[in-house]
């Protein structure tokens, strides 16, 4: 696999070269090594083609706010669950999927978040990579992604990015950093406020906010993790047996839901004890 010319950083990079606030006990920097230093390998690329059942939820969820607001009259119609329903495909998903984004379909049918708010940007969830962009400054240089769920225009003129969540998973704020990061370059002179609202739950985040000298330590700081990620996959490159000293594993009972615990050398698959830690899911992608 060829190198990328240039450094990325994400939010998904973050997520895995940094654990969110108080999961550090079961973050793997393996994973890391896993999703993005071995992801053409047959068997890796093969376990990060099967989607969990929460993943293949959120997807489907977030196509179905999308098929709602394309087809605005499905909103109105008392069959316009079915009709989504019918264009996502549920009959062909399994029982738990197609009863659970049912249920979310019906709830956000019956109080639609985006009615009537000026969309600028509404994805289906499965178009894939966002086109980078490039961050250029006298110390640094790297590509940021960021995937918006939703950017709409508030009614005080405010540049508002929405992220849908499924589940039971708390907010990371950190996603909400990057995409007001990104709403720097996307629309630049627009004030901007992020936030998240869980589709399941209908639950709404607070409002996030970030200030200029916030936004200048932010971008530094993803800098630094592009380079760092960087400088770790041309050593993985350079010596491919130094793999677990360049992404050290950190195994324990978390492993059992890791997607590569069938090919990693370092699963701790034993079964917790009953005193033992709560069990995290880890999604995989």
């Amino acid at each position: 696999m060829s190198i990328p010319d240039r450094p990325f950083a994400s939010y998904h990079l973050w997520s895995l070269v940094a654990p969110a606030t108080g999961q550090e006990r079961w973050h793997c920097q393996m994973r890391r090594g896993f999703v993005k230093a071995r992801q053409h390998e047959p068997q890796v690329k093969a376990l990060l083609g099967k989607a969990t059942a929460p993943q293949r939820i959120g997807i489907l969820a977030q196509k179905g706010v999308y098929e709602f607001h394309h087809h605005r009259h499905l909103l109105k119609q008392s069959d316009g669950v079915d009709q989504v329903a019918q264009i996502l495909q549920l009959s062909h998903t399994d029982h738990e999927v197609q009863q659970r984004v049912r249920q979310i379909l019906q709830k956000y049918h019956n109080a639609p978040l985006l009615l009537n708010k000026n969309i600028l940007q509404l994805t289906p969830g499965d178009e894939g990579f966002p086109k980078p962009i490039l961050i250029d400054q006298d110390d640094y240089c790297f590509r940021l992604y960021a995937a918006m769920d939703c950017v709409f225009i508030d009614s005080d003129r405010t540049l508002h990015i929405l992220d849908f969540k499924t589940g039971k998973a708390a907010f990371d704020q950190r996603q909400a950093l990057v995409y007001l990061l990104a709403a720097r370059y996307l629309y630049p002179g627009h004030e901007a406020v992020a936030s998240f609202y869980n589709l399941e739950l209908c639950k709404k985040s607070e409002l996030i906010r970030i200030n200029h000298h916030e936004l200048a330590s932010l971008e530094f700081e993803l800098a630094h993790i592009a380079q760092r990620h960087q400088q770790d996959l041309q050593k993985y490159h350079q010596e491919t047996e130094d793999f677990s000293k360049i992404f050290p594993p950190n195994p324990g009972s978390h492993c059992r839901f890791c997607p590569f615990r069938s090919i990693c050398d370092f699963a701790d698959l034993k079964q917790p004890q009953a005193h033992s830690m709560p069990i995290l899911r880890v999604n995989g992608g």
